[in-house]
């Protein structure tokens, strides 16, 4: 069996960042974060130059449920693998964040429908912002159930001593 936090290829991929040394933590999780936002960026176009034309009633998109569906699968491997690899805040600031920024851009970008529905896109980011984050907690607890805690001596050692 591989150990976990050897020099192995397996230990570095898959063994806790605690016990990495400080520059490969923050690069793998940048590296994290940079991933979940290329995800959004792929996976939910938008085009600044898509506007309703004069007269239209409403804009076309070109986001579609097959985008969506891949994005929460992609945002939900990488939030296992990192509640897997890390404590339990970093996932949903490294896999969450970068989308639900993305989409506030996103949102704030595009105006609203003439239909009076104009101001509604903060509820709309929020919800949907809620639902990623709830996701990736769900997801990095999941991941956090299959990690391998090593054993520690140290209370016994310590007890030893007395």
């Amino acid at each position: 069996m591989t150990e976990i936090t050897g020099n192995s290829t397996t230990g570095k991929l898959l063994g806790p960042l605690r016990t990495r040394p400080w520059a490969e933590r923050w690069l793998t999780r940048a590296f994290g974060a940079a991933i979940a936002a290329a995800s959004y960026v792929v996976c939910v176009p938008w085009d600044l130059r898509n506007r309703a034309e004069s007269g239209a009633t409403h804009e076309t998109t070109p986001v579609t449920g097959v985008g969506v569906a891949a994005l929460g699968v992609l945002l939900l491997l990488l939030a296992a693998y990192f509640g897997h690899r890390d404590n339990r805040g970093w996932p949903l600031l490294l896999i969450a964040a970068p989308p639900a920024a993305l989409m506030y851009v996103s949102l704030r970008t595009h105006p609203g429908p003439p239909d009076g529905f104009a101001s509604a896109w903060p509820l709309t980011w929020a919800f949907f912002t809620l639902v990623i984050a709830a996701g990736v907690l769900v997801a990095a607890g999941v991941g956090r159930a299959f990690r391998v805690e090593e054993e520690s001596t140290e209370g016994l050692v310590s007890a030893g001593l007395r």
